[in-house]
């Protein structure tokens, strides 16, 4: 008995790798900083755990519909409207066990061996693999700092072919946090509008988390004539503090939302019966605690940035949403370490962080885009003082 050739032709998460070793590390008792974990540090709401609370003692604990309970598909829906313009019916909503459940129902249900993917770079790391998993080819489009880590509508033009059959569209990004806006969205829809063959995955899973006053836009709000094969995805992940919850969700055409959930019958079947209580209460509950969150990611962003842009060698773009930043650090690119070792890859450099100066940070190399690296902001503002101040002791032990 061997692997199939479909696993053989993905890797494990980096991240989620990253997060392992990490927490080998703190069970050692070695006082390892972690900034390689992409979920938010705040607690779940109490008003969200509470709705869960309520659900286990009400008896919702069975079986639901396999891709989400009525109730929780008219609160998407709803919330499509309310925030983004959009008109879904709940039979046009696909409820999912997170975001990358989401990504991997919609890939596996339409791509058949030899589409391609448009995927800019960097990406989110399960993209490509997901693609690779169904039989698809990554298509990747490099966009780094010197065009703010967005695709431009020249490079997506060029990067279409008779084969392609998405575009994966991450705004605000991960790992770069970089948001388009509706000018930007507008111009790749331009593009778009003229290959109608090509359908578009817009993961939205960032939304709330926008800072300097940025506004958020999808395409299908912004290129309406793209409405009816653009898939809109979001989640309670990031802006409920729900990481662990696994709630992702979509809004779509009605035909692919049943062939994602034909695909789900035969997987997961539906998502946690509570998680999904827990998520109607969070959209539909009160939003005002999103800005004290956001007002506390937006100082910590520039504490971070102003920090790592302190050390010679390095540029740490200013991102405008989620709570990553993904500087670049070509310039300490062959330098040595105190013990002798050449910085060769952005991989080096991680490793080099963790065992000299205990921060985790994530290679850039699993983004697609050397060399860099990801560092989240989702900790403490003193966790992050430190951790900065590690790195640039760390830098500065360079030759």
């Amino acid at each position: 008995m061997q692997p199939s050739a479909a696993l053989n032709r993905i890797q494990p998460s980096a991240t989620l790798a990253m997060t392992s070793r990490t927490l080998e590390l703190q069970r050692q008792g070695i006082n390892v900083i972690s900034l390689g974990v992409g979920e938010p540090d705040f607690d779940t709401p109490d008003f969200i755990k509470e709705a869960a609370i309520a659900a286990i003692h009400a008896g919702k604990t069975k079986y639901t519909n396999v891709d989400g309970t009525a109730e929780l598909k008219e609160a998407i829906a709803a919330k499509f409207k309310r925030d983004n313009g959009l008109d879904y019916t709940p039979a046009q909503i696909s409820v999912n066990s997170g975001g990358k459940h989401t990504l991997f129902n919609a890939m596996v249900a339409t791509i058949d061996a030899g589409d391609e993917v448009i995927i800019p770079a960097p990406y989110w790391v399960s993209y490509p693999d997901v693609v690779q998993f169904a039989g698809g080819t990554p298509v990747f489009v490099a966009a780094g700092p010197e065009q703010s880590y967005k695709l431009l509508p020249a490079q997506l033009e060029a990067a279409i072919t008779p084969r392609t059959k998405w575009l994966i569209l991450n705004s605000p990004s991960n790992p770069t946090g970089a948001a388009y806006s509706a000018a930007e969205l507008k111009a790749l829809g331009e593009v778009l509008e003229r290959h109608p063959h090509v359908w578009i995955f817009a993961d939205d899973m960032y939304e709330h988390l926008l800072y300097d006053g940025f506004e958020f836009a999808t395409i299908a709000q912004v290129c309406p004539t793209l409405y009816d094969r653009t898939l809109t995805c979001n989640g309670v992940s990031k802006a409920y503090s729900m990481t662990g919850w696994r709630i992702g969700f979509a809004g779509g055409a009605q035909w692919l939302i049943k062939a994602m959930a034909k695909l789900q019958s035969q997987s997961t079947s539906n998502p946690c019966s509570i998680s999904q209580a827990a998520s109607v209460a969070a959209l539909t509950g009160d939003q005002s605690f999103l800005k004290d969150w956001v007002k506390a990611f937006q100082a910590r962003r520039d504490l971070v940035v102003s920090m790592l842009n302190q050390i010679n060698g390095m540029s740490c773009p200013r991102p405008e949403g989620a709570f990553y930043v993904y500087p670049e650090f070509a310039g300490l690119i062959g330098k040595t370490t105190p013990k002798g070792k050449v910085i060769a890859t952005d991989e080096d450099m991680v490793g080099y962080l963790l065992d000299e100066a205990q921060v985790a940070a994530v290679h850039g190399a699993a983004f697609g885009l050397s060399p860099a690296m990801r560092i989240s902001y989702a900790t403490s503002d003193e966790l992050l003082r430190i951790a900065c101040e590690r790195i640039q002791t760390a830098c500065a032990a360079l030759r």
